[in-house]
């Protein structure tokens, strides 16, 4: 997965953002969520998309596990900026991460997890 150069792109601390026709595209990058860098990245989003929601493909990396109140604020915020979110990974790091952010209740907003990009995007236009 490389960054394209024939678009604006938005390079922060967490994921590098673009789109891609209507569906934001966010290439992970790894350091730690905290609830200091989650709600600048949730401004962010909510700066490029003109405050609309939008689906998302993620292109998930290994990250270390974020504390309960980064997770807590990650989730609540997730149908405030996403209509879904669809994350290209190998093969179970999604759903290592669903498993943690959505321990006990589902998520809230449409997610599913590919190995393939182009899946992925089929699967969100539903969501534009």
């Amino acid at each position: 997965m490389t960054v394209p150069t024939d678009r604006p792109t938005f390079d922060v601390k967490i994921p590098t953002y673009w789109f891609d026709n209507d569906i934001l595209v966010s290439h992970s990058k790894s350091p730690k969520r905290t609830v200091e860098n989650i709600t600048a990245n949730v401004a962010l989003v909510k700066q490029i998309t003109g405050n609309k929601r939008v689906p998302l493909l993620i292109y998930l990396t290994n990250s270390p596990m974020p504390d309960k109140a980064t997770r807590k604020l990650s989730t609540e915020q997730l149908p405030n900026i996403y209509t879904a979110m669809a994350m290209v990974s190998k093969p179970g790091l999604a759903q290592l991460i669903m498993n943690a952010l959505f321990k006990f209740k589902a998520p809230p907003i449409p997610m599913k997890s590919f190995t393939d990009d182009d899946e992925a995007k089929e699967w969100l236009k539903q969501y534009i």
